[in-house]
């Protein structure tokens, strides 16, 4: 007895098929950004006027790095993105080093959706998935507040449909 398998629908490969973030994300991660690199580099430049020139090395590493940051915060968030199947959510991050996950329906156990104090200003939540494996736990920055409500929702209840099956 053979049973006729569902056709598989093919992975998007870029971001540009799927519901993207909002581009207003840029903001929190530049804020925070700039919060870390003053204090990371006050520090550096303390430590150099009261030990001496060795601390210009991690100095000069650490602002290379934060201006490094500056500059891929735009193309990190401009390529991620999410798409909801009808048995799967897929989630994309990256250009350079492309990630696709999928997260089968069944597999979520819960939905959090959180927010910080510069995000939440901007009416921006973060979703984050949780699956049964602990290392498969995914995070979504970057939604509008009510889209985010609504993600967590729709995956709540397709969650539930999928675990009563087993």
């Amino acid at each position: 007895m053979t049973e006729a398998l569902e056709p598989v629908t093919p992975l998007p490969t870029s971001v540009e098929s799927m519901n993207r973030v909002s581009s207003k994300l840029m903001l929190p991660r530049y804020v925070a950004n700039v919060f870390w690199a003053i204090i990371l580099l006050t520090i550096c430049w303390l430590c150099y006027r009261q030990w001496g020139w060795g601390w210009l090395i991690p100095l000069g590493i650490f602002a290379v790095y934060f201006i490094w940051q500056m500059f891929l915060i735009p193309f990190q968030v401009r390529n991620m993105g999410w798409l909801e199947t009808d048995n799967e959510l897929i989630l994309s991050t990256g250009k350079m080093f492309h990630t696709v996950t999928v997260i089968p329906y069944g597999r979520i156990q819960f939905v959090d959706v959180k927010s910080g104090p510069v995000a939440r200003a901007m009416g921006l939540k973060e979703i984050e998935v949780h699956t049964a494996s602990n290392t498969s736990n995914t995070e979504l920055p970057g939604l509008e507040a009510d889209e985010a409500d609504a993600l967590r929702d729709r995956l709540a209840a397709k969650a539930r449909e999928q675990m009563s099956g087993l």
